[in-house]
């Protein structure tokens, strides 16, 4: 079974669907809050001519999926499936980030379930690289199960904390 890398995925507070061309705008005015970024390793992420790069890195992905929030039909942020791995049985889950009107609650949470959810259709792992200083997202990541495995270099040489989380062992949304 081929994964499917950009589903429509619905929950009770947000729709995620696949990131189009003319989401740019919409999903710029969520990014270019700079404070979204703080912790994150592309700290400059909220400028222009930086987001520029993400998005059109997110479209040639194939992976890419906007987030809508349900009760307002406003886009409040983004994130991708990304290396799926057939003989490992794995795909990355990344590239998320959410506006901070919709941090602390649940939001993150159903994302991230309805993502994995998807996923494990397909594959018996998820993993998901995260910046050694990006504590915010390290403790998102272990709140949904997610634990450290070590870390990864990517092609850029910069170092990340990668954590799994494995079908047999998930359980669904964490409190």
């Amino acid at each position: 079974m081929v994964f499917e890398a950009q589903p429509t995925l619905t929950g009770r507070l947000l729709e995620l669907r696949p990131l189009q061309e003319d989401d740019y705008d919409a999903l710029f005015a969520v990014a270019s809050d700079r404070l979204i970024w703080e912790q994150h390793p592309a700290s400059d992420r909220y400028q222009p001519e930086v987001f520029q790069k993400f998005f059109r890195d997110a479209m040639e992905s194939g992976g890419a999926l906007l987030a809508i929030d349900q009760a307002t039909g406003a886009v409040i942020g983004s994130s991708r499936y990304h290396g799926y791995n057939e003989s490992a049985s794995e795909v990355e889950i990344g590239w998320t980030f959410l506006a901070r009107s919709h941090w602390g609650g649940q939001f993150n949470g159903e994302m991230k379930q309805l993502m994995l959810q998807h996923a494990f259709q397909f594959v018996d792992a998820v993993i998901f690289l995260i910046g050694p200083e990006n504590i915010r997202s390290q403790r998102a990541v272990e709140k949904i199960g997610g634990v450290r495995d070590g870390s990864r270099t990517d092609g850029s040489g910069m170092e990340s904390w990668l954590y799994r989380i494995h079908a047999a062992e998930y359980t669904g949304q964490k409190s």
